[in-house]
């Protein structure tokens, strides 16, 4: 996003309009891409409509002219009144076909413009589900899970909503305005000028309703995406509100966000509605006055009795169509400030996209910088083109890497280590020290601003995601596991694994046994946050999870921080199996587990202060043997 536009969730604002009304309509119509044919149907048949509709008075004028006269002669006595085929009947079902046609019409446009009001939401929705997948951890880290949500849900359901009703009856309203002040000024000028003057008292008040009406309905628009917040964070953190006796403060907020929302959604829905019945009120009295001033020309002969009714039909379709008008541009310009936001969150500053070239061709280390295969038990792998991939051996050099999440708050200065191939490494240090950054730059979830970290040799920047991530097994202390079966969640990272291979995995991460306890075993549904299961039996699934992937580095979070001693020995045992000729990274909270690490790195304020195994460490005496004796003081 540009530095100069206003950040996407500035919720603090008291009132918010669009910046570039015009420039979000047109980038609006560029987003419509193939439904655009759509709307250009249904703005021909607006058209359509619009003629038929403007026709049918006039035509009527004549109509009831013919039948008044033969009236007049048939109470002077010189005939019968009857209507025929020849004396009337033909025009009647003239009007009738041009009435039907006009219901046609309108039936077809409302149909398509539904459709495509529903196309384009479904079209824009897919994009932003591909832009979210596309944004960089620090979005999420900036942004709360109930305002994203905001623009996904609400922001988006209000433009089809406006797009599906408001956006035809402008047309319509448009197009039925023009035509019936062309032929009200055909009839009569001084009255349509009567018209006219009451027009312009209903456009002024639309005005100053619209002005209104925008700021209520952004206002409401922030506290929507508030109280959403609001209740993401109390539903997923209900246990720790319940652990601190914070039920009450949580209600409070809960209340307070509610009642904003009601207040701002009060006032909004009022100036909403309120345009409507003061505008036709205008109307009416406009209707009032042209009504005595058209039966005195009446009687002065100057207006015909068709003449007379067809310019009431007139002043009726111009005049609904503007009170309409006037209610749904209200509608579109509230709308519009949600499809800038919509916008706002596609132009967030996305995460680097892969490169062309997958290899890079530059520097490379001398130590394993064109040797593979070194592990026998992994075999080659077939590449796109049939040939052979040498397999990943996964040797990691961090060089001279700095990062900060902000640009003027620089977290690592200088990280450079390297981790051999089939090693045991273990982060340790303070909370908020770094160890997790450090695993996410790994990752490549954050970008390095300056220096480089390889594989094999190869700079990892220069790969894909997917290559890249496809080396790499997690395991983390936070366990996610989604809505369906045990054997889905194991297979999330090979959904083509057998069944057969999904039950290996599971015995060898100590989990097979409570599986089979299940109502439905592998089969059974994991729903909510699994809650149907212990954490510790979510770990154990996460850690199976792994060991069907196979991957060359596993990078392990406390992985057993959720199981019991004996699971935890257990759970130890396979680690230590699965982590036999890999490369692991082990951020470590108990440093027991990591006295047999290969290479220890110790950090502290972002930066690698200490780096060596175990013995080495405690006998140069620094703050690795302080942390380390700390635990028995």
């Amino acid at each position: 996003m540009a530095e100069n536009e206003t950040n996407l969730f500035e919720a603090d604002q008291e009132t918010e309009i669009p910046s570039n009304a015009g420039r979000t309509v047109l980038r609006l119509w560029e987003a419509m891409g193939r439904q655009r044919i759509r709307l250009i149907i249904v703005f021909v048949s607006v058209i359509l409509y619009t003629v038929l509709s403007v026709a049918a008075p006039v035509y009527s004028a004549g109509i009831v002219d013919l039948l008044w006269k033969e009236i007049q002669e048939s109470m002077g006595g010189c005939s019968a009144f009857r209507v025929t085929w020849d004396h009337g009947g033909m025009e009647i079902m003239i009007l009738l076909i041009i009435y039907t046609v006009t219901g046609i019409l309108y039936t077809f446009q409302s149909f398509l413009m539904a459709s495509f009001a529903e196309r384009l939401s479904l079209e824009l929705r897919t994009r932003i589900g591909e832009k979210l997948n596309r944004l960089p951890l620090s979005f999420y880290d900036e942004h709360k899970t109930g305002e994203v949500l905001s623009r996904v849900t609400n922001d988006l359901d209000k433009m089809a909503e406006v797009m599906q009703t408001g956006l035809l009856k402008l047309f319509t309203a448009v197009g039925m305005v023009v035509g019936s002040l062309i032929m009200m000024f055909r009839f009569h000028a001084g009255l349509t000028l009567i018209f006219l003057v009451f027009t312009l008292l209903s456009m002024l008040s639309t005005k100053l309703f619209a002005a209104r009406t925008l700021q209520y309905a952004m206002r409401r628009q922030q506290a929507v995406s508030r109280v959403t917040g609001q209740v993401e964070e109390a539903y997923s953190g209900r246990t720790v509100i319940k652990a601190f006796n914070q039920e009450e403060n949580s209600r409070n907020a809960m209340r307070e966000a509610v009642e904003e929302l009601a207040d701002t959604s009060r006032k909004a829905d009022f100036m909403m509605n309120a345009v409507n019945p003061f505008i036709r009120l205008v109307n009416r009295a406009g209707q009032a006055v042209i009504a005595v001033s058209a039966g005195k020309l009446l009687l002065d002969g100057v207006l015909t009795v068709g003449t007379f009714q067809a310019f009431f039909q007139y002043v009726y379709q111009a005049s609904e169509p503007l009170t309409e008008a006037a209610y749904m541009i209200n509608s579109l310009q509230s709308s519009i400030a949600s499809v800038e936001r919509i916008f706002q969150l596609m132009d967030e500053k996305e995460i680097r996209p892969d490169p062309d070239v997958k290899e890079e061709t530059g520097d490379m280390m001398e130590a394993g910088a064109g040797v593979h295969n070194v592990r026998p038990d992994l075999p080659e792998n077939e590449n796109a083109e049939g040939g052979k991939e040498a397999s990943t051996r996964g040797r990691v050099q961090f060089q001279h890497v700095r990062f900060g999440y902000t640009p003027d708050h620089i977290l690592m200065k200088d990280i450079s280590f390297t981790a051999e191939p089939g090693r045991k490494i273990a982060v340790v240090g303070s909370t908020g020290a770094g160890k997790t950054t450090l695993i996410n730059l790994l990752m490549r979830f954050y970008e390095v601003n300056g220096g480089r970290i390889l594989l094999d040799g190869r700079n990892t920047g220069a790969m894909s995601y997917d290559e890249l991530r496809r080396n790499f097994g997690m395991v983390l202390q936070d366990t996610w596991l989604f809505d369906g079966t045990v054997a889905e969640n194991i297979a999330y990272g090979k959904p083509d694994a057998s069944r057969e291979e999904i039950i290996a995995a599971a015995k060898a991460a100590r989990a097979d046994f409570f599986i089979r306890t299940l109502p439905d075993g592998y089969d059974t549904v994991l729903n909510g946050d699994a809650e149907n299961i212990s954490a510790g039996q979510r770990q154990l699934l996460t850690i199976a999870r792994v060991f069907l992937c196979d991957p060359p580095i596993l990078i392990l979070d406390e992985a057993t921080s959720s199981v019991d001693t004996r699971t935890e020995m257990e759970i130890s045992r396979a680690m230590n199996e699965l982590m036999k000729h890999r490369t692991s990274f082990v951020i470590a909270h108990r440093l027991s587990t990591i006295v047999d690490a290969d290479l220890i790195l110790v950090m502290q304020n972002g930066d690698i202060i200490e780096q060596g195994s175990h013995r080495e460490l405690l006998d140069t005496g620094g703050a690795y043997a302080d942390l380390y004796n700390s635990q028995f003081a």
